[in-house]
């Protein structure tokens, strides 16, 4: 059996759930608080990031979100992620490098720091010109997964891939923490349903953080 060694509100680990989910590969978890630097955690990533997928009969540690990925492309035939022709499976990784590095680190951690990091940690409150320019950024993420849905059925092309995966993660972590405006995306919210309503995700909406609730319409598969 695999162990993920994952934190709830790490998009890569929430990632990583997702894509097991759709292979239909069974895991257990384990939480993994990265800032509490355990010598046992450092031992499997010397980064202390998550996620670390493990699996001890075959000795075998898989570090990041995208490895793992490839990884069960390479092993599992069942509901493949990076397919179709070269040309999409450059858009499935194009789109995947997008939300992992740019969303990422322009919505996400900033989230991440301001309604979570500083609230638990240094006890402060969040700077609210940090959380409208954040926020006005993922309207900014939001309007180009308009686009693409105006365009193909999923955010890569015909089929669901680990670009929607992927930005799936990223989302929901940020919708999580309050940051997510759906008004006028209605493509984008439309998406982002259907993927709610997968049995890969439901798991993720019935999930908290101690001491930080989402709004009323994270766990709603319909809203």
């Amino acid at each position: 059996m695999w162990t993920l060694h994952q934190f709830p509100l790490c998009p890569f680990s929430r990632k990583v759930r997702l894509l097991l989910g759709e292979k239909g590969v069974g895991f257990d978890m384990k939480r993994e608080n990265p800032w509490e630097a355990r010598d046992e955690f450092q031992m499997l990533n010397p980064a202390l990031r998550t996620p670390v997928l493990t699996r001890s009969d075959r000795a075998l540690v898989l570090i990041d979100s995208r490895a793992i990925a490839e990884y069960f492309e390479e092993t599992i035939d069942k509901a493949p992620m990076i397919n179709g022709t070269a040309a999409t499976r450059a858009e499935i990784r194009r789109l995947v490098a997008l939300f992992d590095e740019n969303f990422f680190a322009g919505v996400t951690a900033p989230l991440l720091e301001e309604k979570m990091k500083k609230r638990l940690f240094s006890r402060l409150p969040p700077d609210a010109k940090a959380l409208r320019q954040t926020i006005r950024l993922a309207n900014d993420y939001l309007d180009y997964v308009d686009y693409l849905i105006d365009t193909r059925p999923w955010l890569a092309g015909s089929t669901i891939s680990l670009a929607d995966l992927t930005a799936a993660a990223q989302i929901s972590v940020a919708d999580y923490l309050g940051g997510i405006d759906w008004a006028q995306h209605e493509p984008a919210r439309g998406w982002y349903s259907a993927l709610k309503s997968r049995p890969s995700f439901r798991p993720l909406l019935t999930e908290r953080m101690d001491g930080i609730t989402p709004p009323d319409h994270y766990g709603d598969v319909n809203a």
